[in-house]
């Protein structure tokens, strides 16, 4: 059994199935050494956690759990064959494989994009942006400005650390095409958030597109409230954030397996890629029917699941048993997400939570967000060391 990817999906998936005793082997295949516990991130920027808590090693958290890890990453997947081919010469066998390699971030091709702005999804991301905090506020020039290009989860909750981070040694601005910031929330994280976001001065644009990116300065498309119309406008900057949708780049497979237009790939409710028997997806690479959602022309789901940790959270039990069931050639349980609500880090000591059970911002929701992330964070053991640094530190 192979796992490819050490995200969300594909480490809690491994450690699900290893738990289900007896097991197949399993073997992980991941090129980075560390896993990156995504949504404790913007703790991890601001200092409030350290690098061992958010980024626990793999050697560390698969240490006799009965998964196997190898540091390589595969290139393609030949399902004719059942093996697959690895970027260090390896060529591998499998009985069963999942593909669970997640995200990358998107830049739509803008000009400049690539080249001038910082992402926000790996421990060297955190490195530069803190090296850029650190510098504005070492200069202290008049008119220093940070832009954050995004203004759905992430570039809010960034926008907010951001803002605390660098006090008024420089201006925060978030800019977002369309309409409102985040368009898939609930109304009470919205108004929480752009609570928080007036507290701090953060400069929210909307309906702003970026046009080109250079190193200095933004070229933006934004409203004209005089014409009623479109203007251009030159933002200088001292740093640009990106946060703005992602792309999805799963390694080749042949015969190619059906995708959707953002390159994730198309399984049944089941996990399970369509015309692939032995090939399964979890994650943010795994697109699949949820109930009233229907498949277009062009291959692509209609009201797709969210790329959120909380869906692979969901994923992971459910295909380590419809893996253990595909090898008995039992039949496979259908996957039913279910939405248990959101929560926003909204800046130090400051966070908002809304469920079907609970609306609650402020300390009380800071509190409460550490406490239901440390139930999720991957490993026994890893949990208990973290929890007893917490109380250790009194960071409550």
């Amino acid at each position: 059994m192979i796992v490819v990817g050490g995200g969300f999906g594909g480490l809690y998936t491994a450690l699900e199935l290893a738990s289900r005793r007896p097991h197949p082997p399993i073997l992980l295949i991941e090129p980075n050494e560390r896993f990156l516990f995504l949504p404790l991130l913007y703790e991890l920027l601001s200092g409030e956690l350290n690098v061992w808590e958010v980024a626990p090693r793999y050697d560390d958290l698969l240490a006799s759990s009965g998964v196997a890890w190898l540091q390589d990453r595969v290139l393609n997947v030949d399902a004719l064959s059942n093996r697959l081919n690895t970027a260090g010469g390896r060529t591998i066998s499998y009985s069963r494989a999942v593909i669970a390699t997640g995200g990358q971030s998107n830049r739509f091709g803008i000009p400049g994009a690539d080249t001038h702005t910082l992402g926000f999804r790996s421990l060297e991301d955190v490195e530069r942006l803190r090296k850029l905090v650190d510098d504005l506020k070492r200069q202290r020039r008049p008119l220093q400005r940070l832009a954050v290009v995004g203004a759905g989860a992430t570039g809010v909750e960034l926008a907010c650390k951001l803002a605390d981070l660098v006090g008024d040694s420089a201006v925060i601005e978030l800019i977002e095409q369309g309409p409102d910031l985040l368009p898939a929330s609930r109304a009470f994280s919205r108004e929480q958030a752009l609570h928080a976001l007036q507290r701090r001065d953060v400069r929210l644009r909307t309906r702003t597109t970026v046009r080109e990116v250079n190193p200095d300065s933004l070229r933006l498309q934004c409203p004209d409230l005089e014409t009623a119309g479109d203007r251009e406008e030159i933002l200088a900057v001292n740093g640009v954030i990106w946060t703005a949708g992602l792309s999805f780049q799963p390694p080749a497979i042949e015969p190619a397996a059906d995708r959707d237009r953002q390159g994730r790939l198309l399984c049944d409710d089941s996990l399970r890629l369509q015309g692939q028997p032995r090939i399964f997806a979890v994650g943010d690479v795994a697109a699949l029917p949820q109930e009233g959602s229907e498949a277009t022309t062009a291959g692509q789901y209609v009201g797709a699941l969210p790329t959120t940790a909380q869906v692979a959270f969901q994923q992971a039990p459910v295909l380590a048993a419809n893996l253990k069931r595909s090898l008995a050639s039992e039949p496979l349980l259908p996957f039913a997400w279910k939405d248990l609500g959101e929560m926003l880090s909204l800046g130090r000591g400051d966070a908002s939570i809304a469920s079907p059970a609970l609306t609650l911002a402020g300390p009380a929701a800071y509190r409460l967000r550490r406490l239901a992330y440390l139930s999720r964070l991957p490993g026994l053991g890893h949990q208990v060391r973290v929890a007893a640094g917490w109380l250790a530190d009194l960071r409550w």
